[in-house]
């Protein structure tokens, strides 16, 4: 498996073109199920560095999308963004692409769905380490990898909003993956945290950062967390759970009213 750095050097030479197959598949609805409301239309758009397994990502969220009702469109290519007319009629985005480039159409077609209503959501690098020369899209994220010392490690996630509809009911817990250190804006709606200790980076002891937040940009809504380094993460149930959830509220990005999430973490005084 290529490590991340050969990745993104083997990316820009390919000029942006990190995968080599291209295609959009359009999911067949295998039937409504009894109870399931229909959500709207979902784009999954995976690839990028194959360490964070996004086939097996797309193979654990995809059905759970359809099972609560989302038309499903899978992509292994940047492509669809491109498409003003299928952009402008999908929900819900859900983005798994480490690493990687993306062509100037593409990216501002997925700028300006996400302006103009679209949801946004992803985990771990898939989201919050893709395009690292696209400023405006780390802008829209709300923030960006930069570091996880120590590798694989245990460490333990806090629930710091017990009220938010993606947190509720949720316990603190521990977990085995890439401990995230990130450049974040203040200003998003922090759902977890998790703090760093001494053992790798000692001049990082006792920071804490957010593991889950919510957000928006222009007019569409935003999560992420930054768990998930890999998909056998998700058989912690927090964290599925929190990944699920947050699809779903930025699913609903279009369908309903977001209330103002700015909670600076340096207020004015």
């Amino acid at each position: 498996m290529p490590k991340r750095r050969d990745f993104v050097k083997q990316a820009l030479a390919l000029g942006g073109a990190a995968l080599p197959v291209a295609h959009a598949l359009r999911a067949q609805d295998a039937g409504t199920a009894s109870g399931r409301q229909e959500k709207g239309k979902a784009l999954f758009v995976y690839g990028g560095w194959p360490g964070h397994e996004p086939a097996k990502c797309r193979d654990l969220f995809v059905p759970w999308l359809r099972s609560r009702g989302f038309d499903v469109v899978v992509a292994d290519t940047q492509d669809p963004y491109a498409d003003a007319a299928l952009m402008s009629d999908v929900d819900l985005v859900v983005q798994i692409w480490t690493m990687g480039t993306i062509a100037k159409e593409p990216l501002q077609g997925l700028l300006a769905a996400v302006k103009g209503g679209t949801g946004l959501a992803g985990w771990h690098g898939g989201l919050a380490d893709a395009y690292r020369q696209e400023t405006e899209y780390q802008y829209m994220v709300g923030g960006s990898w930069v570091s996880h010392p120590g590798g694989i490690i245990d460490y333990r996630v806090r629930i710091v909003d017990h009220e938010d509809p993606i947190t509720a009911g949720l316990g603190d817990f521990a977990v085995r993956t890439e401990q995230y250190f990130m450049h974040v804006n203040p200003n998003n709606k922090v759902l977890a945290t998790t703090t760093f200790g001494a053992d790798h980076d000692p001049w990082i002891d006792g920071c804490t950062m957010p593991v889950a937040w919510k957000k928006v940009y222009g007019n569409g809504r935003v999560f992420y967390t930054s768990l998930g380094h890999t998909a056998d993460v998700f058989d912690t149930p927090e964290a599925l759970e929190i990944v699920r959830r947050g699809m779903l509220w930025a699913g609903e990005s279009r369908r309903a009213a977001t209330p103002n999430l700015v909670a600076p973490v340096y207020p004015q005084r």
